[in-house]
């Protein structure tokens, strides 16, 4: 965390925290959504467990935001009760590390929406290969963990990576971020129009 400063830091903390609830909050959503599709329902919302290494990689745009603020996230989750227990702190760091490799390509200086978008489905492929023998994945039809990849897939772009965007514009816009990277940006474009 070479080069932070303390206040990015505590937004990277804070966001963690608040999304770390959140993601705990969306374990019965998924519940009912496999109780009625089977183990893909939970794949239209998984995106929701990537979104805060979105959010925070966007915002503060320095190396190890992603990866830090998804394996905090899935800390907190764990210690809030989610019944995975202590293997949930490595389900975040994997959900992290497949962020943060897409940020990493870029050398931390491209957060387009379509870089945010991949790094959600970088999320979602780093998270399903873990599932894959984590979860048993393995012993389903091929069409069908197609299907469950190519679903989740999507919803790391659209939840993690449009939605994590949109949010964090809209936060931007109120002048709270004007010292982030994300909020400098915000002003120069304001600027420009």
């Amino acid at each position: 965390m070479k080069n932070w400063r303390l206040k990015e830091v505590i937004v990277m903390a804070t966001l963690s925290v608040v999304f770390g609830v959140i993601y705990l909050a969306f374990l019965p959503i998924g519940g009912v959504l496999v109780g009625f599709m089977g183990p893909i329902g939970y794949e239209p919302i998984f995106g929701i467990w990537f979104i805060v290494s979105i959010i925070a990689a966007y915002i503060i745009r320095k190396p190890g935001a992603a990866f830090i603020s998804e394996t905090i996230a899935a800390t907190i989750e764990f210690m809030l009760g989610n019944a995975l227990g202590p293997i949930l702190m490595l389900v975040g760091m994997i959900q992290g590390i497949g962020a943060e490799a897409v940020f990493a390509a870029t050398r931390w200086k491209i957060y387009s929406l379509w870089v945010l978008m991949l790094a959600g489905m970088g999320s979602a492929v780093t998270s399903f290969i873990w599932g894959m023998f984590q979860n048993g994945y393995i012993t389903f039809a091929p069409n069908y963990i197609l299907a469950m990849f190519v679903i989740r897939l999507i919803s790391g772009a659209l939840i993690a990576g449009l939605i994590g965007k949109v949010l964090s514009d809209a936060v931007a816009k109120t002048g709270v971020l004007s010292s982030f990277a994300l909020g400098k940006e915000y002003k120069k474009r304001k600027k420009a129009a």
